[in-house]
């Protein structure tokens, strides 16, 4: 029985990979956010024509760059909004087989993957552990999985969490409104705080100062494109959890997940395991 999983959720990812199908997103923004995420995925450790999973593809503009590298790679989503975008944007490559499925039912057979990865999904499900523990179960021993969630900010200021909490009560109404209307609102929220933070983060740069203390200062080299789609991302999704890094290891330890690598850079916690 399907259960960790919440419709709205995934009816608001369609909406969002439909709007934000990736065809505006330029080389450079794609290739350096990707390397963001996988810079501590241990490359060479996979065997040649290696079998991995993509868990939530959603638009596959992080499957676009791990395909060319793999032997074959299954693309899952629970959308078939977001599956149709992944198809298109994936269509020059052979080895991409897609999958409609939740992570609940993941249509691989146990053990049998060389790596997995789940960037920004697991934390808008129910049950997140028990959702890591099924993308654990279809790799085989030793093999790496990458993990993002959203984390709780436990490596910020006092003051950098209360402006966390004043824009989440913004969440909550936003992302209960309909479609239409929460996409309006979170455009307007990427022109007049997105834009503005990330490019007076980038100023301050160029200054000689360090600004990763400066909220949304992640965004200070991306296209104001990446802001629109992260701000429908961010204020457009009901279910949303937060976790930190102690929360966050126990969660993959107790997955079956060992040696674990932790990125010491933004986006943080982006972690890396091998199935025990």
């Amino acid at each position: 029985m399907e259960n960790n999983i919440d419709l709205e959720v995934v009816e608001a990812f369609g909406d969002e990979w439909t709007r934000f199908d990736q065809s505006q997103l330029s080389e450079s923004d794609q290739i350096e956010m990707f390397n963001s995420y996988f810079r501590i995925f241990p490359w060479s450790k996979l065997p040649n024509n290696a079998v991995g999973f993509d868990l939530g593809c959603g638009s596959g503009r992080w499957a676009k760059l791990v395909a060319p590298r793999v032997g074959r790679l299954d693309c899952i989503d629970p959308s078939t909004a977001a599956l149709e975008v992944a198809k298109k944007n994936l269509s020059s490559y052979q080895n991409c087989q897609f999958h409609l499925a939740s992570v609940d039912s993941i249509p691989l057979k146990d053990e049998s993957a060389d790596f997995g990865y789940a960037l920004g999904v697991l934390h808008h499900i129910p049950n997140t552990e028990t959702g890591i523990k099924c993308c654990v179960s279809k790799l085989k021993k030793g093999a790496p999985f990458l993990l993002y969630l959203y984390y709780r900010f436990d490596n910020r200021s006092w003051w950098f969490r209360q402006i966390w909490q004043a824009s989440e009560m913004g969440r909550f109404f936003i992302s209960r409104l309909p479609y239409a209307i929460r996409y309006f609102l979170s455009q307007i929220i990427a022109l007049i705080v997105y834009l503005p933070l990330a490019r007076t983060a980038l100023i301050l740069e160029k200054l000689g100062f360090d600004v990763d203390a400066i909220p949304l200062s992640f965004y200070r080299h991306r296209s104001f494109y990446v802001m629109r789609t992260d701000a429908l991302d961010r204020f457009g999704t009901k279910l949303e959890k937060r976790f930190t890094k102690t929360e966050i290891s126990q969660m993959m330890e107790r997955a079956g997940l060992e040696n674990l690598v932790f990125s010491d850079r933004a986006p943080y916690w982006c972690a890396v395991g091998y199935r025990k």
